[in-house]
């Protein structure tokens, strides 16, 4: 039996549900599962139990109780009658009238709310609470309108992923050791994340920031490129490659970015994912490995989330890196770049000053 993580229940909160074989607050939480809790019941002596649905949260069976049902304890009982009979007459009954009665509220709610699809979110707002998004891009157009928004963090979990800072060499943004002498695999953690390319940012989690960069000096682009790539082969996470790619034209810029990501739990095949877009004012886009921490860990679902990037630099960088989670961030480095000069300010922060 495993027990879903804080982040996790956090994030699906009212959407995930489960039976227990008893009527809570008897006989539950913490190693009260199977048998166990009918053999707990007996020991009681009580003449009365049953089974509850509750909704699940970070407390073993401490959810909101949605339903229950009681069933009659008889003389001779042993643990293992008295489970089949409450599975037959309370728990085969209650779970699916209980995921009726939730998905009818759920379809209620919907149909009342319209979904505000264009809504623009405060990104330390997304990300606070949650201990482990992973690496993240985000690029987009300052609220005036007059620069470009290019921004790359990583966080980590072992001391291997944490032993890392950001350096930058010649507009190249490098992730490199902080302790050479503690390294233990450099193969996913060292790369250039972040390269200019002509008229071009290039800014990705892994070396295929280089794979986009030599695609481009011999004609090729962004999502051929990508082609030749799959998800980082760390298993079972199988962590997803992101990437994002700036190019300026008349003063203004367009920008793709794209997800690799395992199809399966088995890392089979790999689904590619692009997405192109025409800036607007105080809009960015926000791309991320993971949705939250577990085991292993869920990688990112959907579309790049809309977010908003003010007109200051160091008002997004601080909020950004505020945000994050305090023990598992590592580096962030964001990127204003100039639409009219093609001047760029830039800043780096490292945990491991």
């Amino acid at each position: 039996m495993s027990i879903l993580s804080a982040d996790f229940t956090r994030r699906y909160e009212r959407r995930i549900i489960n039976v227990h074989p008893s009527l809570i607050p008897s006989f539950c939480g913490e190693g009260f599962y199977g048998l166990r809790v009918h053999e707990a019941a007996l020991k009681k002596g009580v003449k009365v139990t049953g089974a509850t649905v509750h909704f699940v949260n970070e407390i073993p069976d401490g959810g909101e109780i949605i339903m229950q049902k009681a069933v009659k304890v008889r003389d001779g009982d042993t643990p293992e009658t008295l489970q089949k009979r409450v599975m037959r007459l309370a728990e085969w009954k209650i779970l699916p009238a209980a995921a009726e009665k939730i998905s009818d509220e759920i379809v209620r709610k919907k149909r009342r709310k319209i979904m505000d699809i264009y809504k623009i979110n405060d990104i330390a707002k997304l990300i606070e609470g949650n201990s482990y998004v992973g690496r993240g891009i985000v690029i987009g157009k300052s609220a005036d309108g007059t620069k470009a928004c290019t921004a790359y963090f990583i966080m980590g979990r072992s001391a291997n992923s944490r032993n890392r800072i950001f350096t930058e060499r010649g507009g190249v943004l490098y992730t490199e050791p902080f302790d050479a002498s503690k390294v233990e695999d450099p193969s996913l953690i060292i790369y250039a994340a972040v390269r200019n390319y002509e008229n071009k940012i290039i800014v990705t989690n892994g070396d295929q920031t280089d794979t986009i960069n030599d695609a481009l000096k011999s004609g090729g682009s962004f999502k051929s490129a990508l082609e030749t790539r799959e998800f980082e082969p760390d298993a079972p996470n199988f962590t997803p490659r992101i990437s994002g790619m700036l190019t300026f034209e008349n003063k203004d810029f367009t920008y793709e970015m794209s997800i690799l990501k395992s199809a399966d739990a088995a890392g089979s095949a790999c689904n590619r994912y692009t997405f192109s877009y025409s800036p607007l004012a105080g809009l960015g886009h926000f791309i991320h490995t993971y949705v939250c921490d577990g085991n292993p860990i869920p990688t990112f679902q959907g579309e790049p989330e809309r977010v908003a990037i003010p007109n200051d630099i160091d008002e997004f960088t601080q909020s950004l890196w505020n945000a994050l989670d305090a023990d598992n961030k590592i580096s962030l480095y964001v990127r204003y770049t100039d639409l009219v000069t093609g001047a760029e300010d830039s800043r780096l922060i490292n945990k491991n000053a």
